[in-house]
């Protein structure tokens, strides 16, 4: 195993995805312009420019082992945990399965992991509207990509990116037929969005709506365990 990097560099300086570079590129010329015309205006930029940086942080994850493990695919909270019907476009059933739904804010940090190793079977993308993800009746018509899994254990699942308010581009790095191990990167959503996980009816849910998420590292549910969701309360 590898030493767990404890360095500054991890708080200060992460590193950042590929794809963030040309945006923080922008702000920062801007910032350079802005403070020579007009200095209150560039100490914003500078402000928005950090802000960017930090958007696109892709910061190494400790993936837990366990074939039978559903990991999160996003930072963020778990937003609502409901017994929903999958979308029709993946081919997995018409049976409502327990979807775990998890908001990313802009602060979060917005690089999406498998929640298990598997084939991709399917994938559709569906232009739409962008409203607040946390409306999940308005949310419906929401741009989204939704991909669908077959695991390594026989399971089929599926997980859902979604736009929201602020997001305007959803990007997936993968396509049909791909091999995905668990806790890899599998796409990213720029500005404040959702992840949705669908999983088999009956399976427990290992964690509770009003709960942080870390994408690679926080198990949603265990494959090998079916019953109730899990209990708690917010205190």
């Amino acid at each position: 195993m590898s030493r767990v990097d404890l360095s500054w560099r991890r708080f200060i300086l992460p590193p950042i995805h590929s794809e963030g570079w040309r945006f923080v590129g922008v702000f920062a010329a801007v910032t350079a312009l802005m403070w020579m015309l007009f200095k209150p205006v560039g100490v914003i930029c500078l402000v928005l420019t950090v802000w960017c940086y930090f958007f696109f942080r892709d910061p190494r994850r400790a993936i837990p082992e366990g074939e039978s493990l559903v990991l999160s695919p996003a930072d963020g909270i778990v937003s609502a945990i409901a017994e929903v019907v999958p979308p029709k476009e993946l081919e997995i059933g018409e049976e409502p399965m327990t979807r775990i739904s998890i908001f990313m804010s802009v602060f979060s940090v917005h690089v999406n992991r498998a929640p298990m190793a598997g084939k991709i079977t399917k994938m559709f993308y569906r232009p739409g509207a962008f409203v607040d993800v946390s409306l999940d009746k308005e949310s419906e018509n929401n741009e989204r990509q939704e991909l669908a899994m077959e695991t390594v254990t026989g399971h089929k699942i599926a997980f859902v990116q979604i736009a929201g308010l602020v997001a305007r581009r959803i990007l997936t790095f993968v396509k049909e037929g791909d091999q995905l191990k668990a806790g890899e990167r599998f796409g990213l959503i720029r500005f404040g969005s959702r992840l949705d996980v669908y999983l088999p009816k009956g399976i427990a849910p290992l964690v509770l709506e009003g709960q942080t998420a870390v994408a690679g590292e926080t198990i949603l549910a265990d494959m090998s365990v079916s019953g109730p969701a899990r209990k708690g309360e917010i205190s």
